[in-house]
């Protein structure tokens, strides 16, 4: 008698992991602006979304995680729409942002009233939204052109100057908007998180 038995196991083991927690943490920034007239009528509305350049957010990590005794000061200033020729990019600085031109005093577009950038103030963050209260600006002076194409928030306050941090820029959604002598535009930035 011959006996020929196959034994053939194999086992199959699996574990499966229940839902892990995650979570993505990206910062979008919206300035939302109203242009008036020197009669207080509405002339437009536009909103810019804004890049938060790579200074912007190195600065935001480095207070945010490594700060003492930090305290913010932020200004917002006018985007010419004269000689410009590139959106803003990650890469752009204060002090470098080629394509593109802050409006100022002396050179390239219109001119707002304040000899400086325009002081940001904040409300408390809430639901991981943080919104600046309303930013005005008046225009003063159109003799370098009419046209405003965005903004920008930084940390000084000086017109058209190179030092500081550039934080955010921001182009109109709706192209180029034209402003005249005594127009107010009020503006408000909200960062979502």
């Amino acid at each position: 008698m011959l006996d020929k038995t196959l034994i053939d196991s194999s086992q199959t083991c699996g574990h499966i992991l229940a839902n892990s927690a995650s979570d993505v943490c990206k910062a979008v920034g919206v300035y939302s602006v109203s242009c008036y007239d020197s009669e207080g009528n509405l002339k437009w509305e536009d909103q810019a979304k804004n890049l938060i350049v790579d200074t912007g957010k190195n600065d935001l990590l480095d207070k945010y995680f490594a700060g003492t005794t930090y305290t913010a000061a932020m200004y917002m200033g006018l985007v010419s729409g004269t000689s410009y020729t590139s959106a803003p990019a990650a890469g752009n600085t204060i002090s470098s942002h080629a394509g593109w031109f802050e409006c100022g005093a002396t050179t390239y577009g219109p001119d707002y009233s304040s000899g400086t950038r325009v002081a940001v103030g904040w409300n408390a963050a809430s639901g991981g939204v943080k919104g600046s209260t309303a930013t005005q600006f008046t225009i003063g002076s159109t003799a370098n052109g009419t046209t405003v194409k965005g903004l920008l928030i930084a940390t000084n306050n000086t017109k058209q100057g190179s030092t500081g941090i550039l934080v955010s820029a921001g182009l109109f959604s709706g192209g180029d908007k034209t402003v005249a002598t005594n127009d107010i535009l009020n503006v408000t930035y909200t960062v979502t998180i």
